[in-house]
């Protein structure tokens, strides 16, 4: 191949993949999706560790299923559907597991822990503030909006796409983005006022 693999597109990436088993390919694929897939799996979780950990197997999925990637849908939509689908198994094993005790873990996380440096007084921007309501808000609005929400306004994608990531049609996808951020802006107002009078 006589063109640069960083010049191909996703699709194309996917394809050299699939052919030639480039890992440099897939390589490519995963620097160009770990930060909107940790973005996008990060919102729906609201937990560093388990984002990791999501987008990780995403990405192991990808390579281990590279062959099931058909080149009618875009790769984007494609690796959303993964992380979306194992976000949600993943969501949904939180749900049961805030049941159990925590101690039921014993040590094993001391491994990963990742010191949590969002309280720091030299971090707490502005933003950082604003973020932090966000990213609150957005964990109280139910999942199936909070999904089209984030794949909407925060990454970027279109109606057409997360119709193929949620499958569901384009008018369901509009409703619960409609449905998502009517919840998010009350709940916005009402964490606003907290902050203020706290």
């Amino acid at each position: 191949m006589n063109r640069n693999l960083r010049d191909l597109t996703d699709e194309e990436l996917i394809l050299e993949f699939q052919k030639n088993d480039t890992e440099q390919a897939f390589e490519i694929l995963v620097q160009r999706y770990k930060n909107p897939l940790t973005n996008f799996v990060f919102r729906f979780l609201g937990d560093y560790e388990l984002c990791a950990d999501v987008v990780q197997e995403t990405m192991i999925k990808v390579f281990r299923y590279k062959d099931t990637y058909s080149s009618v849908a875009k790769f984007s939509t494609w690796i959303y559907t993964i992380a979306g689908n194992l976000a949600r198994t993943e969501y949904r094993r939180q749900k049961r597991r805030s049941f159990f005790s925590i101690s039921d873990y014993g040590d094993e996380s001391k491994q990963y822990d990742i010191p949590d440096e969002s309280y720091r007084p030299d971090k707490m921007t502005d933003s950082g503030i604003k973020e932090e309501i966000i990213q609150k808000a957005l964990l109280k609005v139910k999942e199936v909006y909070r999904e089209a929400v984030v794949l909407r306004d925060i990454q970027g994608l279109s109606y057409e796409e997360i119709a193929e990531i949620l499958k569901v049609n384009e008018g369901t996808v509009k409703s619960r983005i409609n449905r998502g951020r009517a919840v998010l802006q009350e709940l916005l107002k009402d964490i606003y006022n907290e902050s203020r009078e706290g």
